[in-house]
Order: structure tokens, then C-alpha cells, then sequence
């Protein structure tokens, strides 16, 4: 069973996904919003048609003094929804402090277009999600 990567954002949300193996994670896509998580959800149903997904990873927007940021709350909301449609998936969260940046730091450091980055940036923010959550499971064992 795989792991899917969400960075939820407010018009946009990065997909990730492991491999059936759970060892790596790959950029799946982002899907454009605009604040409507009916397009999200229905986008998830269409991939969880394609792919056997035991568990949600969701990062959380953690401020970097430990404290919640604004959108938390929304971000509660939308695990809220997740756990309503989904009951059998195992919902995670990782905090997500600095995902961002790293994504901005490896789209640099691969010479990305600046009008690209927009486009993928979610999608590389919910790799590190995905990254992050596969890491401490290994640390786990």
C-alpha cells in the first residue's frame, strides 16, 4: 500500500506518492483550488481509483517558533473532510516548517524556469512531506 504526500495550500495542493514499496516518494501533481475542496477531493477519488493508498500524509504549517500558524485551522479542516470521506485511510501530519524553501532551493539549484516553479512547487513541497514522514518511520524501527 502507498503513501500519498498532501501540501494544502489555499488555491493550490502538492500530490506526492511512495512507491508501492514505501521507499521513495515522486511528485504526483498539483491541483489548482482556488478554494474549492470539492475539486481536491474528487481529484483524490480519481487517484485513489489508480493507486492503493493506506495513509494521507499532511503537512502542517507550523510556524518556525513551534507555534500554530493561521492556517492550521484551515488545514484541520481539510484533514477534517479527508477523515470524513476516506474513514479507512490513515490520516498523518508532518510538520512542514522549511518544506517550501527546500522545494524553492531545489528548483534553483536545477535551473527551473521562473514561471515553472509556481506550477511545481507544491508538488515538490509534498515530496519533502512525503520525504520527512517516510524518514522517521525508518528511524522507528
Amino acid at each position: 500500500m502507498r503513501k500519498l504526500g498532501i501540501d494544502y495550500g489555499d488555491s493550490r495542493v502538492g500530490i506526492a506518492i511512495t512507491d508501492e514499496l514505501c521507499i521513495t516518494a515522486q511528485g504526483l501533481e498539483t491541483i489548482h483550488h482556488q478554494g474549492n475542496d470539492k475539486i481536491v477531493l474528487k481529484r483524490l477519488d480519481e487517484i485513489m481509483s489508480m493507486y492503493s493508498i493506506d495513509t494521507f500524509v499532511v503537512g502542517m504549517p507550523i510556524n518556525m517558533n513551534g507555534t500554530k500558524a493561521e492556517r492550521v485551522e484551515v488545514t484541520e479542516k481539510f484533514i477534517h473532510k479527508l477523515k470524513c470521506k476516506y474513514p479507512k485511510i490513515l490520516i498523518e501530519t508532518i510538520d512542514e516548517r522549511l518544506t517550501t524553501v527546500a522545494a524553492h532551493k531545489t528548483m534553483n539549484y536545477l535551473n527551473i524556469n521562473k514561471n515553472k516553479k509556481k506550477e511545481i512547487v507544491d508538488t515538490i513541497s509534498a515530496v519533502y512531506i512525503l520525504e520527512t514522514y517516510l524518514n522517521k518511520q525508518k528511524n522507528k524501527l
